[in-house]
């Protein structure tokens, strides 16, 4: 077979680089369960008619079949639309909710960490598979505000917790407050203007203003307050009197800003040096079925990413004409954050696998005690594994060196030693109850702080 020739797009770690995924998702997970969160996992494929239901997607969904269908699957696939893989998580969940609205208790809270599939030109951030992390709460007919409020929170923790990661800027905004601004200002076509201004963080404001006339019917001067509206962040509801000044009036602005402003006041406790959450007027967030609060993340150093994890109130985006599920969620893009920073080589794991210990073999002859060894370091959930050859105990140390590994036990006459290779410490154990110090039992994230110029590194 000649060497594969590598696909774009669709990227995969080396086993050291995994750990950092790893335990970005478990830190996730853990977090996510301590709020409440239940673990769903759904089907890869969807509908076509539901993927293509969520805005202009059609670009993007790849169309799944099989390559020799008899006629009874044409029949099915004609019948069904076709299918396709999911491009985000957040379409086969309204389908989830509507499927099991029997046997679920409303609100109903789920985390889900899978992959997804998008048909877009790969670049750095954006890639055709990748891994997302989705936290969602759903309500049946109504869903109270604070729960905004909650998952901005449990986001933002989620996120603190990352500290081998760069800083996170969580931006917030309330399409009611930029819709109603936008209606009492006089536009006329209220939704063509909030797509465009979404644009402005892709292009320059002089040229969006430019748009804004031609293409959504604002005068120079409505445009020129659209802009100026756009400009206004803060860290606390400093931002409704400065949006007051701007002399608009409208019932839905009003219910936007007091809704934004009681989500800044109460997730203000959380900044830190490393996350902050902040109202930025900007956020706009392109698809139409947002109804409230919106979400978008910058990665701090890292901005040309554009965001990196993203959500919203959506309170129509599950019904089955009878019965509406309103929601709220936030969704973190894991891939588009951790592959660019692996691949600059800011972020690895300490180790290539996960042992701990590396059990010498001293002849081939003895072999079988140095697998009794290691069961024996096993039993108590140290990683070990045996060496794969009786060579000099030198180059069995060297073996252990090149993975990572920091402890090699020996067999000798009265027993065992443990070498920790790093400091050439070496001393009598019982391998049935040593346990290495606990920042060696699992593999750890090496963090190179490089976006700051210094070349220390970091192990969390």
């Amino acid at each position: 077979m000649n060497k594969p020739t590598p696909l774009s797009g669709f990227p995969e770690f080396l086993p050291s680089q995994r750990t950092v995924e790893r335990e970005v998702i478990a830190t996730l997970s853990r977090t996510f369960e301590l709020h409440g969160f239940g673990n769903i996992e759904t089907r890869a494929v969807e509908p076509l008619d539901q993927l293509l239901r969520k805005g202009d997607t059609s670009k993007e969904v790849y169309v799944l079949r099989r390559l020799q269908e008899d006629d009874s699957a044409k029949t099915e696939s004609s019948r069904s639309g076709g299918m396709g893989l999911h491009f985000d998580l957040t379409v086969p969940f309204a389908r989830y909710v509507l499927e099991n609205a029997g046997k679920l208790e409303f609100p109903f809270r789920r985390y889900q960490i899978q992959k997804v599939w998008r048909g877009e030109r790969p670049q750095e951030g954006r890639f055709r598979e990748f891994a997302q992390a989705d936290i969602d709460i759903v309500g049946r007919d109504t869903l109270p505000f604070h729960h905004d409020i909650e998952v901005a929170r449990v986001m933002l923790e989620a996120l603190g917790k990352l500290s081998f990661l760069p800083g996170f800027t969580l931006q917030v905004n309330n399409r009611k407050l930029i819709q109603g601004f936008y209606a009492g200002l006089g536009a006329p076509d209220v939704e063509e203007t909030m797509r465009l201004i979404d644009k402005l963080d892709k292009m320059p404001a002089e040229q969006v203003g430019k748009l804004l006339v031609a293409e959504a019917g604002l005068t120079e001067e409505q445009a020129a307050k659209c802009l100026e509206l756009a400009t206004i962040t803060a860290t606390d509801d400093s931002f409704v009197g400065r949006v007051r000044a701007l002399g608009v009036e409208s019932e839905l602005l009003d219910e936007g800003l007091d809704e934004l402003a009681t989500l800044i006041t109460a997730t203000a406790p959380l900044n830190t040096a490393n996350v902050r959450i902040v109202a930025d007027l900007s956020i706009a967030r392109g698809l139409d079925y947002y109804t409230g609060t919106v979400f978008e993340t910058r990665l701090d150093g890292y901005e040309s990413l554009g965001s990196i994890c993203s959500g919203g109130r959506y309170d129509s985006l599950a019904s089955d004409g009878k019965t509406a599920y309103p929601g709220v969620g936030i969704s973190l893009g894991i891939s588009r954050v951790l592959v660019p920073l692996v691949q600059k080589g800011v972020l690895d794991g300490d180790r290539k696998v996960p042992s701990a210990v590396l059990v010498a073999v001293s002849d081939e002859e003895s072999r079988g005690q140095a697998d009794e060894a290691a069961q024996r370091l096993r039993a108590h959930n140290v990683a070990c594994e045996v060496s794969p050859n009786a060579a000099k105990f030198g180059k069995q140390i060297r073996f252990a060196e090149r993975r990572g590994i920091p402890y090699v036990l020996f067999a000798t006459e009265g027993g065992y030693e443990i070498k920790d290779i790093r400091s050439g410490e070496q001393v009598p154990v019982d391998p049935a109850t040593w346990t290495p110090a606990e920042e060696d039992m699992t593999p750890r994230v090496i963090s190179t702080s490089s976006i700051t110029g210094n070349d220390n590194e970091e192990k969390k």
